[in-house]
């Protein structure tokens, strides 16, 4: 290594060395500012969970709201979730996958509102019909309902997050978990 290149090193581990002993402590108020910033980017959502239910009796009367079938759901959000089908596919090996839409029509702490996701579902099926739909008792599945932004309304104004659902296929209902922030 010649001279100059190692005298650089020097001088620049000095500067470590020195910037960062203990005769130079971060300010106590610098270090609550920074963590103020991170905790208001995290956002401070709040965790949900609770268990949706299909509604047989139609309780939630899906045709006024022109949804396909709508859950009953219960926990931290109480009410109920229209379900719009876009677009499915099954595969040859029973693999079914459906996107969409829904609405939820509800309460959260009491307070009522409204939000709308755009969900993705996956399951696996003993098989396929020829019209791209599942056949078959389920075997597992799963999905995702990201919150469209700008969606809610009542408690929900300016909710953003997410909530995911995975069945229980021995229960025969759909349990939640996820996120808001309110």
């Amino acid at each position: 290594m010649n001279n100059k290149v190692f005298i650089r090193l020097s001088f620049c581990l000095a500067l470590i060395i020195l910037g960062c002993g203990q005769a130079s402590p971060v300010s106590q108020e610098l270090t609550q500012s920074e963590q103020g910033s991170v905790s208001s980017k995290a956002g401070g959502a709040t965790q949900i969970s609770g268990v949706g239910f299909v509604d047989a009796t139609d309780e939630c009367n899906s045709l006024s709201q022109g949804a396909d079938f709508a859950l009953t759901m219960t926990g931290d959000l109480v009410g109920c979730l229209y379900i719009f089908v876009d677009d499915f596919e099954c595969s040859p090996s029973g693999t079914y996958r459906e996107e969409g839409r829904e609405l939820f029509v509800g309460t959260y702490n009491g307070e009522p509102g409204t939000f709308r996701t755009a969900y993705k579902s996956e399951a696996k099926y003993e098989g396929c019909a020829e019209n791209g739909s599942y056949l078959g008792a389920e075997i597992l599945g799963r999905c995702q309902h990201p919150i469209v932004k700008g969606s809610g309304d009542g408690v929900f104004d300016g909710v953003t997050g997410r909530l995911n659902i995975k069945d229980d296929i021995e229960a025969g209902n759909f349990p939640y978990t996820g996120h808001l922030k309110l």
